[in-house]
C-alpha cells in the first residue's frame, strides 16, 4: 500500500506563487531578492496555519538557488534545490524553539553559525515558535542576531509576537501574515479535490473553511478527516455530521418560530439542538452571527461581508425580506446580552430559553406599539404614549431602540398634523376641558402631568394657546421633548388642526426665583406659593421659622 501523506504536507506551498493569501509579503520578499537587499534577520508572525514556515522555506530555497527563473522562482533542479527537496540540505537549518529554548541550545546555534554553507551563498536558520525561548536564551541570542556573519540569515516565526522582547523585534524586519479568506481556502480545496479525484460540494467546503477559522493547514486537516469518513464523494450533510457543526437550517427554522411568535416551538427546537450534543453557548453565538448575516444581506453594498456559499447567501436574502430591521436589531441585542451573561449565569439553559421567548415577543411588541401610537378614531379619545418595554440608563451614544420608537411616534403625528377641513373655534370652556384631559393623559410622567395641571392657559389669535410653567428649566424641557405631542393631542381633542402651543415663564416667577438665595427665603416662598409644601409642613409638624 502506498504511504499516505496528509494534504497539508503533500500540497504545501513550494514557491511564492503558490503561497496562499500572502501576496504582499511574497512580492516584498521577491523584490528584496531581486535587488540584493537581504536583511540578516526576519520575523514572520501571524495566526497558525497561514504559511509562515512555508514562506521561510521558500525564501531560503530561493536565495540559495543557482538558476532561479525570470520570476525568481526556484528552479528545482540545481544541487541546492534537490538537497532541500530531499531534506539533506546543510545550508538550511530548522530549529524548534519550543524544545530547544535553553541557553545551551542557543550557544550551540551560535557556534554553528560560524560555519559557512557548503552549497549556495547563505546559511539560513529558521527558528519556529521563537517566543518559547527563555529570557536567558533571548539575551544570549541578541549579539549574534544583531551582527551575524555575512553568510548567515535568521528567519524567526511566531504566533505570539507580543511575547518577544523589544530588543529582538528591533533587530528584525517584521512581516505580519494575514488570515486566509474563506474564498481562497475553498478555491485551494477545490483544486486539491480535483487532483485527488474527490467529489465534494461547495457548501461542504464552505463549512470546512469556516470551521478552520482562517488557517489553511487546519482546513486541509479537516478536509482529510471528512474524506476518511465519507470516501470519494463528500456531501454537505456528512460534513456537518462529522465535524459536529450546527446546520444553518436550524437557525432559519428558529427564525420562523420568532416571526410566528411561537416561543413553545423555539424552546422545543432548542431542546432538539441540545439533544444532538451541540454546545448551548455555541448555539447562542451562532444565532448572533445568523442575525448579523440577515442584517447585512439586506444591504446590497455589504453582501460581500457574508462569507457563505452562494446557495446560503440566496436563502439569507430571501429571509431578510421577511424580517424588519427593527426586529433584527433587537434580536441581535438580546442574543449578544445572553452570550455575555452565559458564564455568570447559575442556570444557563433558562437564560437562553428566556432570551428565545423575548425574541418571540418582539413582533407582538412592535405591533402593540404601533397600535398604541396610532391616533384615536373618536374625538373624545386621547392618543396613548408609546409604551417603553424597559427603562434604560442615559447614554451619550446613539440608541437604535430610541430611534425606532421616535419613528413610530412621528408616523401618526404626521397624520394628525393634517387640519380638518373646518376648524372648530376655541373657547375657554372647551380648552379647560381638553387641558384637564391632557394633564391626565400624561399620568405616566408625573412631573409633566403636575406641571400641566397647574399651568395657566390663555387663547391668543383664535388658535394660539399659551400656557405658563414655573421655571425656565421646565419650559426648555417641554419644548425639546413633548411640545409636538401635546399640540397633536389638543388638535385631535378640540377638532382644530391650526392649534399652536407656546410655553412661557411668568416674569414674577423668574424674579422671585432669582431672589431666593438663603434657605429661609426659599421656605418662605414655598409657604406662600405651594399648597403641597403647606400640607407637608402640617402633616409632619415641621418648624419653618
Amino acid at each position: 500500500m502506498e504511504q499516505f501523506i496528509v494534504s497539508a504536507r503533500k500540497y504545501r506551498p513550494s514557491s511564492f506563487e503558490t503561497l496562499l493569501g500572502q501576496q504582499t509579503i511574497a512580492r516584498t520578499l521577491k523584490n528584496s531578492i531581486q535587488r540584493g537587499q537581504l536583511a540578516h534577520a526576519y520575523l514572520f508572525c501571524g495566526p497558525r496555519g497561514v504559511g509562515k514556515t512555508s514562506a521561510a522555506r521558500i525564501f531560503a530555497k530561493t536565495i540559495n538557488c543557482s538558476n532561479p527563473g525570470p520570476d525568481l522562482e526556484p528552479c528545482g533542479e540545481c544541487e541546492s534545490c534537490r538537497s532541500f527537496a530531499e531534506n539533506r540540505s546543510y545550508s538550511i537549518h530548522e530549529l524548534d524553539a519550543a524544545s530547544n529554548n535553553s541557553v545551551e541550545d542557543i550557544r550551540a546555534l551560535t557556534e554553528k553559525v560560524r560555519i559557512p554553507p557548503q552549497v549556495g551563498k547563505y546559511s539560513v536558520y529558521i527558528i519556529d515558535e521563537v517566543h518559547m525561548l527563555s529570557q536567558a536564551a533571548f539575551n544570549a541570542f541578541l549579539k549574534t542576531l544583531e551582527e551575524p556573519p555575512a553568510h548567515a540569515i535568521f528567519i524567526l516565526a511566531t504566533t505570539e509576537k507580543h511575547k518577544i522582547l523589544p530588543t529582538i523585534l528591533s533587530r528584525c524586519q517584521t512581516y505580519d501574515f494575514n488570515r486566509i479568506s474563506i474564498e481562497d481556502m475553498v478555491a485551494n480545496m477545490k483544486s486539491i479535490a480535483s487532483r485527488e479525484g474527490i467529489e465534494i460540494s461547495e457548501d461542504a467546503m464552505h463549512v470546512i473553511a469556516r470551521k478552520a477559522d482562517g488557517a489553511m493547514r487546519d482546513a486541509l486537516t479537516l478536509f482529510d478527516q471528512t474524506v476518511a469518513f465519507c470516501g470519494r464523494k463528500v456531501t454537505y450533510e456528512q460534513v456537518i455530521s462529522n465535524l459536529n457543526v450546527l446546520d444553518y437550517e436550524y437557525y432559519f427554522r428558529m427564525t420562523d418560530c420568532f416571526l410566528a411568535g411561537d416561543y413553545t416551538a423555539s424552546m422545543l427546537l432548542f431542546d432538539e439542538i441540545l439533544s444532538k450534543g451541540f454546545n448551548a453557548q455555541g448555539f447562542v453565538a451562532g444565532l448572533s452571527s445568523h442575525f448579523r448575516d440577515l442584517i447585512i444581506s439586506g444591504n446590497k453594498a455589504a453582501r460581500t461581508l457574508v462569507e457563505l456559499s452562494p446557495s446560503a447567501v440566496a436563502k439569507y436574502e430571501e429571509y431578510c425580506k421577511k424580517c424588519s430591521p427593527a426586529f433584527l436589531f433587537e434580536a441581535l441585542k438580546i442574543t449578544n446580552a445572553c452570550d455575555a451573561a452565559y458564564r455568570q449565569s447559575g442556570n444557563p439553559r433558562l437564560l437562553i430559553e428566556f432570551a428565545l421567548m423575548r425574541i418571540c415577543a418582539l413582533n407582538g411588541a412592535f405591533a402593540a406599539s404601533a397600535v398604541a401610537a396610532a391616533p384615536a378614531a373618536a374625538p373624545a379619545a386621547s392618543p396613548a404614549p408609546v409604551p417603553t418595554p424597559e427603562k434604560k440608563a442615559k447614554s451619550s451614544g446613539l440608541s437604535i431602540k430610541a430611534m425606532m420608537q421616535q419613528a413610530v411616534m412621528q408616523a401618526p403625528a404626521a397624520k394628525q398634523e393634517q387640519a380638518p377641513e373646518e376648524a372648530v373655534p376655541l373657547s375657554a370652556e372647551s380648552l379647560a376641558t381638553a387641558w384637564d384631559a391632557l394633564a391626565k393623559s400624561e399620568s405616566s410622567r408625573p412631573s409633566l402631568s403636575a406641571a400641566l395641571a397647574k399651568a395657566v392657559t390663555r387663547i391668543e389669535e383664535e388658535s394660539n394657546i399659551v400656557f405658563e410653567v414655573g421655571n425656565q428649566a421646565q419650559k426648555e424641557w417641554i419644548e425639546h421633548n413633548c411640545l409636538h405631542r401635546l399640540e397633536n393631542f389638543l388638535r385631535t381633542r378640540l377638532s382644530n388642526g391650526n392649534i399652536k402651543l407656546r410655553v412661557e415663564v411668568p416674569e414674577v416667577a423668574e424674579s422671585n426665583a432669582a431672589a431666593l438665595h438663603m434657605p429661609s427665603d426659599k421656605v418662605e416662598y414655598l409657604s406662600h406659593n405651594s399648597e403641597e409644601f403647606r400640607h407637608l409642613r402640617d402633616d409632619f409638624k415641621l418648624e419653618t421659622s
